[in-house]
């Protein structure tokens, strides 16, 4: 008995097809979905000469109920478009594929207004670049696309589109990546506390002296194939530095509020680009949930046994929430706000967090504290994400702390280090873009190596210093990635610096126009804001040898160790590690794992003077003293009162 092809659509695609199929299977053919489908039906195929998203849509629903695999060819703006072959059940639909091209196509916000109004008028019958040679082209592929659906082989089409120029009728062919907010074709499970549940397993190093647990190299393929793409990937494009000190690669996040550029920093632009797309997904985890749905909405105070007090993570102060126009209002636990389920080391168990702490652009405009990607961290297990989740916490408290309290740090020399690729990074920074390195030890009371780097202009133009920080345990991968960190700005922010100058100058003078990530760094530009960082720029002091500062600690073989050894420094202290799992299914699929490491009491990194967040947060005047950097607590009235140089 031969195969049954079911044709929708009228044109001369649809033409084309029905007549060179009608000798290899019985072709059937209707002019919409509205009949519905055949019991017998092997294959539909939705073809037009133009485009007609409600046919889709309609095709989407009807056949997968009927459990038909189909496939779809049509015409927009001289594009014409194959793919890709839907398979009822399975992730990756046409309504897919329409979001990666939308999302990865320029003029977003143009061409999604005008795609509505085009669903609103039925689509477009026929595009004006619909030419005879053109559809033939992809009547043909659409043909060789049928045979090897019928014979059973995998066809070029399963999990990618063919897209064609009309014009010059060149074809290329694009990963779809499956979207999980599909409404179609997703497949989110309900966030639960079973879910949450994180029981630590082994993560053994890919060598001695690495502190990953899958090799970069391995990550390659999958990391370009699935993700880079310039018409329909996740990523949809890339940039090198070939100005900054080291290997700087940039990739674009396309987003629908706008793009987001994440960037790799290494010896090698090759791995850079694979860091930078890694950070791309992490950023993409950390934005929203998206391997999950949000079920629990209700106030704290009806769940107070089961969550985490928004108080003990800091909130904005009274004085903030009462400035005009401020976007956020102030804590009540009366207030119903949005929870996901994380995880407790500290009571093993378990947790209920904020949604709005969890992934940070949720809290954007409405809520009551303004939290950043601060804790989110990517990996190739669970614990090496969780891992490096904590480090940017320790990073990033470290540097507020010293800040705030003004410590006068312990500067470090970095020839006592006896690590020639460090020596090496150290000149080439000052050979090719002229500053000269300082590095304190930043370490705080859990004794996790931390690191804040600052790089001093040794020219008359351009920004005068640049702050850093690192933290790891092994105190020089921490000073090498906050000079990675601070490389990659100190010559690409010169002309802008120069440009903008007088605008900089102003925020010296008035911190409530310190409102972006980029005016924090812009303002240290100014040589006349050195003298705020005098606590640290004290040529007196004696330089500090590495083995003086840091503690020397036996490695481990396996990275979950380490992570136990940090969760451990926390337990001794009585502070929480709590993690909040943010994996996508678009990440899992490579086994890649993205979580938010929140650790209550430890300060927040916010940008923005308005948005500071310190309130509640008692360790910042306590630790000071512990240290013996004071004789006793600060009050908060002697806390720095400057916006902070992080950039």
């Amino acid at each position: 008995m031969s195969a049954v092809v079911l044709v929708v659509g009228e044109g001369m695609l649809a033409d084309y097809v029905c007549r060179s199929l009608s000798d290899q299977c019985r072709v059937e053919r209707q002019r919409d979905m509205k009949a519905g489908v055949r019991e017998a039906t092997d294959l539909a195929l939705v073809l037009h000469d133009g485009w007609n998203p409600s046919v889709c849509h309609e095709a989407e629903e009807v056949l997968q109920r009927a459990g038909v695999p189909w496939l779809r060819g049509s015409v927009l703006f001289g594009e014409g478009i194959v793919g890709p072959l839907v398979r009822p059940g399975t992730p990756g639909c046409s309504q897919c594929a329409d979001m990666r091209q939308f999302m990865a196509g320029p003029d977003r916000e143009e061409n999604w207004k005008l795609r509505q109004v085009l669903d609103e008028r039925g689509g477009v019958p026929r595009d004006l670049w619909a030419s005879r040679s053109g559809l033939l082209q992809m009547a043909y592929l659409i043909e060789g696309e049928v045979q090897r659906v019928l014979q059973g082989n995998r066809p070029l089409s399963e999990g990618r589109v063919f897209l064609f120029n009309l014009k010059t009728l060149k074809c290329s062919r694009h990963f779809i990546l499956p979207d999980p907010m599909c409404s179609i074709c997703g497949q989110l499970p309900d966030d639960s506390a079973i879910t949450a549940q994180i029981s630590l397993q082994p993560s053994p190093k890919v060598s001695a002296d690495s502190y990953r647990c899958r090799p970069m190299g391995g990550l390659k393929e999958v990391l370009i194939s699935d993700y880079l793409d310039y018409r329909t990937g996740f990523i949809n494009g890339k940039i090198r530095d070939l100005i900054s000190p080291f290997a700087d690669v940039s990739v674009n996040l396309p987003l629908f509020i706008g793009d987001e550029a994440t960037a790799g920093r290494t010896h090698s632009y090759a791995e850079s680009e694979l860091t930078a797309i890694l950070e791309a997904l992490e950023r993409y985890c950390g934005i929203s949930p998206r391997g999950k749905r949000t079920v629990i909405r209700d106030s704290y105070r009806n769940l107070a046994e089961q969550a985490l007090d928004p108080v003990k993570i800091g909130l904005h102060s009274k004085e903030q929430y009462e400035l005009p126009d401020f976007p956020f209002e102030s804590y009540s636990p009366d207030a119903p706000i949005d929870w996901v389920w994380g995880y407790s080391f500290l009571q093993e168990s378990p947790i209920l967090v904020p949604e709005l702490l969890a992934y940070y652009s949720v809290g954007c405009g409405h809520g009551f504290v303004y939290e950043t990607s601060n804790g989110c961290a990517l990996g190739g297990s669970l614990e090496e994400a969780i891992f490096y989740g904590i480090l940017e916490v320790v990073e990033r408290d470290a540097f507020l702390l010293a800040w705030y309290a003004k410590l006068p740090l312990p500067r470090l020399d970095p020839d006592s280090a006896n690590d020639p690729e460090l020596r090496l990074m150290i000149e080439r920074v000052r050979a090719v873009a002229g500053y000269d390195l300082y590095l304190f030890n930043a370490t705080l009371e859990h004794g996790i190596p931390s690191v804040w780097t600052i790089a001093k202009n040794r020219k008359q133009k351009g920004v005068n210093l640049i702050c850093a920080a690192g933290a790891h345990p092994d105190p020089i991968r921490a000073v090498k990635g906050s000079i990675y960190e601070v490389a990659s700005m100190l010559i690409s922010l010169d002309d802008k610096f120069e440009a903008n100058r007088d605008t900089y100058r102003q925020m010296l003078h008035d911190p409530t126009l310190v409102k972006k990530m980029e005016d924090h760094s812009m303002l240290y530009s100014l040589p006349e804001a050195e003298e705020r960082l005098h606590f640290l720029l004290d040529e007196n002091r004696p330089l500090q040898a590495f083995d003086q500062e840091y503690k020397k600690k036996a490695g481990n073989a396996d990275l979950t160790d380490d992570l136990k050894e940090l969760l451990q420094a926390f337990r001794r202290l009585k502070l929480d590690v709590i993690v909040v799992d943010q994996t996508s299914p678009e990440i899992l699929r490579n086994g890649l794992y993205c979580v938010k490491v929140l650790i209550p009491g430890m300060l927040p990194m916010t940008f923005g003077y308005h948005l500071t967040r310190v309130t509640g947060l008692e360790r910042v005047l306590r630790v000071p003293a512990e240290l013996g950097y004071t004789k006793q607590p600060l009050t908060p009235e002697q806390l720095n009162p400057h916006p902070h140089p992080f950039p």
